[in-house]
């Protein structure tokens, strides 16, 4: 059974940072790419991050230069936010894609104000 568990959101000032991770569990998650979604109240659930089983990276234009996503070589993944806005907050998932099926986390909330 995959199971995927976002923790390290929270509420931060504009301008902070916050550092999220993923646990997986049930699959071998290094060898699956892997996604970072957020979604604000009322809009759809968007792409922030992806990260390659390689480690490579691609982002959304929103976020480029201010998050950062990771692997280690085990069931962990990371999203660094620096120089949070307030249009960053959302719940952030994490997501793996296993041939057709989808699996995500429960979601982490991130609410950036002052």
């Amino acid at each position: 059974q995959v199971q995927l568990v976002e923790s390290g959101g929270g509420l931060v000032q504009p301008g902070g940072s916050l550092r999220l991770s993923c646990a997986a569990s049930g699959i071998s998650f290094s060898i699956y790419g892997m996604g970072w979604y957020r979604q604000a109240p009322g809009k759809q659930r968007e792409l922030v991050a992806h990260i390659t089983s390689g480690g490579s990276t691609s982002y959304a234009d929103s976020v480029k230069g201010r998050f950062t996503g990771s692997r280690d070589n085990a069931q962990s993944g990371y999203l660094q936010m620096n120089s949070l806005k307030p249009e960053d907050t959302a719940v952030y998932y994490c997501n793996v894609q296993i041939g057709r099926s989808m699996y995500w986390g429960q979601g982490t909330q991130v609410t950036v104000s002052s």
